[in-house]
């Protein structure tokens, strides 16, 4: 938990710059793009620690781990739809909200597994 509290912290300072910075660009959807990229990301994130810390101890996944994953991954995927159907979102925002997520994910394991 010590290690998602960490990418929590930094992603947040991470995106709330990018988003700032990227105000002053010319397009207009790019901060929120990049705030929702990230935010989805986390959420993201937080489901698949559930699954793995639920998943520890068991020697395969139970119906609860696999429909629990099946339904995050539906509702991200109605959440990404429903925001690019309404074109409240630049395609590059949610990559680039993504990205950062994905890029302190592997940062900060790759930090703890230097460390032990």
């Amino acid at each position: 938990m010590v290690l998602l509290k960490r990418i929590y912290k930094r992603a947040i300072l991470i995106l709330l710059l990018l988003a700032f910075v990227s105000a002053f660009f010319e397009w207009k959807k790019l901060p929120f793009s990049i705030l929702i990229g990230g935010l989805l990301g986390l959420i993201n994130l937080r489901g698949l620690a559930r699954g793995v810390s639920s998943l520890i101890g068991t020697y395969r996944p139970t119906a609860k781990i696999v429909i629990l994953t099946i339904l995050r991954l539906g509702f991200l995927a109605v959440v990404l739809i429903l925001l690019f159907a309404l074109k409240l979102v630049n395609v590059f925002g949610i990559l680039i909200g993504f990205t950062v997520v994905f890029v302190l994910i592997v940062t900060e394991g790759l930090r703890i597994a230097k460390e032990m």
